[in-house]
């Protein structure tokens, strides 16, 4: 595995600020700011539990709060169901293109109203970005591993899923869609086509990133199974955690 000193790296730490995941809670996250960074570097980082958004990696490192919990379906033993064949049906007509991470006016067009849909109906902060602020967070550092499915119909991108393409899965990072399309359930879709993809290349996993039981955002996660948890993250010079098996019913509880 790539040696951590053998790369540009910056590593560092927020301070105490308000959680996205939990009202009323505070959270603090550690960084890597990474370039460079390797197939096997990358696979590693996901296995501990970090997240990547461009050259960044990031974990929670809350104080009294563990409520973050790795989350990663197991692909081999997944199987559609007739409410995931009824969204397969719904979506026969949409285009599917794998390739590596875009950047477009449609891209950043739809990254937007999305989020300005998400504002309304969740509560989410509104961000807009510039093509600097999308490019660092979704194209940089894409290097062997880092893709995007997007989804077309009628030749109109309506759908974005960025993912790393793992040694032994498919980590998700970020999925948007176009809220006119609803009926769709292109979310849905994003994430079964994932699963179809994995099962195609004989991948084990698909990570989701977190599961956080108290998140109504997170929630749907606890509806893929088999799955596994990761209670604690991780850094590399640490003992690695062991993924466990778990149920929907017991993420929900």
């Amino acid at each position: 595995m790539q040696n951590l000193d053998e790369v540009m790296r910056i590593d560092f730490c927020t301070l105490d600020d308000e959680c996205p995941y939990i009202k009323g809670q505070t959270c603090r996250m550690e960084y890597k700011f990474i370039k460079n960074c390797s197939f096997d570097l990358n696979n590693e980082l996901v296995l501990r539990g970090w997240r990547r958004f461009g050259a960044y990696f990031s974990r929670p490192i809350c104080q009294n709060c563990m409520d973050c919990l790795g989350y990663r379906v197991l692909v081999r033993d997944f199987h559609f169901s007739k409410s995931h064949k009824r969204v397969f049906k719904k979506n026969a007509q949409t285009k599917i293109i794998l390739r590596k991470p875009q950047l477009t006016n449609e891209h950043l067009f739809l990254y937007d109203k999305y989020h300005e849909f998400m504002m309304i109906k969740k509560e989410w902060k509104f961000y807009r970005l510039n093509f600097r602020q999308y490019y660092n967070l979704y194209i940089d550092e894409a290097n062997k591993y880092g893709y995007e499915l997007d989804f077309y119909i009628d030749d109109k991108l309506v759908c974005v899923d960025l993912i790393d393409i793992l040694e032994d899965g498919i980590s998700s990072i970020y999925c948007f869609y176009d809220p006119d399309y609803n009926h769709l359930s292109l979310g849905k879709f994003s994430l079964l086509s994932e699963i179809k993809l994995a099962k195609m290349r004989q991948l084990k996993y698909i990570y989701l990133g977190y599961f956080v039981k108290k998140c109504q955002s997170l929630s749907y996660k606890a509806d893929y199974t088999p799955n596994e948890i990761l209670k604690r993250t991780s850094n590399l010079n640490e003992s690695a955690f062991l993924w466990e098996k778990d149920d929907a019913n017991r993420s929900k509880s």
